[in-house]
């Protein structure tokens, strides 16, 4: 009978893994930004070449035409005077990102937009382009072939476009030539900032890094700060300290909060939003109105004048809704939403249901409408 037991229990552990306890948990990278520690964006002005037709109108675009004799000539090209209408060439701006502690001959990834007329970049090549910072120093410079996400095509009669074919990006198309000097090593303390501010998930960290290193090594500023005491973790250097705190797990506090996207009727909610009591009434009316203008015109040969005579039909018809529905203290949002769906209620509908319950004030979390 033991036996039977064991082999029962044994059956059931392979048929219901077992949850960690710590499923729920989330690591400290993901939850906070190290003060210092970021990118810097970039950005330049650039010409793209080899399009096939699709450029910019140089009468239209007159910097394409400047910037493409700038070139030319620093390529000891002299076009001072020359009259040339090229249409496979279009002026750009080049955006990236320079990540942090990013190193000389490193490479990133940059997108390329079309400010001109031209339209398409299918095809084309960017031609050497300085990359500057908010500084106004070159810290990359970029160059390639441009991958563009979209597609044009067009007749003597019409034209189809899918996507964006105006910008693409450059996988790997910028090589860093300047490092931005950030002295990690020498630093003693450092601020974590939290991405969502929240006193609950600032004491939590604090708490958590502390029962690591011990105390007084974290102490929480505000709800959306902790500072950090690199000298009390005791190791080698402040980058061994953040490797092994931004791997610390916690359970981090989210807001109550509902989000609903006007656009593709798409409602998204937090698992503590809760509803007060409160009664429900919904129903729609369906108006509509429609023009059936009649031709009178005289007989043959007789005298008078054509005329058209209005004619409107106009009715109001009421849908049918849910009627009155109370909504017990305490019930959870989500399974009010189970209780709409089905009574059938469309997603528009539930929307504007959820704007009423916010403005009687029974939804108790922040509502945001996009």
């Amino acid at each position: 009978m033991i036996l039977l037991r064991l082999c029962r229990l044994a059956l059931l552990s392979l048929v219901l893994p077992i949850q960690p306890a710590d499923a729920n948990q989330i690591r400290i990278k993901d939850l906070v930004e190290f003060d210092g520690v970021r990118g810097n964006d970039l950005v330049g002005y650039g010409l793209v070449v080899g399009l096939n037709g699709t450029g910019d109108g140089l009468r239209n675009a007159p910097f394409t035409e400047e910037i493409m004799t700038n070139i030319l000539e620093r390529l000891g090209v002299n076009v001072t005077g020359e009259q040339f209408r090229p249409k496979n060439v279009a002026a750009v701006f080049v955006t990236g990102s320079l990540p942090p502690f990013a190193r000389a001959g490193g490479q990133i990834d940059v997108t390329v937009s079309a400010i001109g007329d031209a339209s398409s970049l299918l095809g084309g090549t960017l031609v050497m382009t300085p990359l500057n910072a908010a500084d106004g120093q070159i810290y990359a410079v970029a160059q390639g072939t441009i991958i563009a996400g979209g597609a044009a095509a067009e007749g003597d009669a019409a034209s189809v476009v899918q996507g964006v074919p105006t910008a693409g990006v450059i996988p790997s198309g910028a090589r860093v030539e300047r490092e931005i000097e950030f002295a990690l090593g020498s630093l003693s303390s450092l601020r974590l900032a939290l991405r969502e501010p929240d006193f609950t998930t600032a004491g939590r960290i604090e708490s958590a890094i502390n029962a690591r290193f011990g105390r007084g090594v974290a102490v929480m500023m505000d709800s959306g700060t902790v500072q950090l005491d690199i000298s009390g973790t005791r190791a080698r250097s402040p980058a061994h300290a953040l490797a092994a705190i931004e791997n610390i797990r916690i359970d981090p506090e989210r807001k109550a909060r509902v989000v609903v996207d006007q656009r593709s009727g798409t409602i998204v909610m937090g698992q503590d939003v809760r509803i007060s009591r409160i009664a429900v009434s919904q129903g729609g009316l369906t108006l509509r109105v429609r023009e059936t203008p009649v031709v009178a015109q005289p007989n043959p040969f007789a005298p008078g004048e054509t005329l058209v005579v209005p004619r409107t039909d106009a009715d109001i018809e009421e849908e049918p809704g849910i009627g009155l529905a109370e909504v017990a203290p305490g019930t959870t949002l989500s399974e009010v939403i189970a209780g709409l769906n089905a009574l059938g209620v469309a997603p528009r509908d539930m929307i504007d249901i959820l704007k009423s319950i916010k403005a009687a004030g029974a939804l108790h979390a922040e509502f945001v409408v996009r």
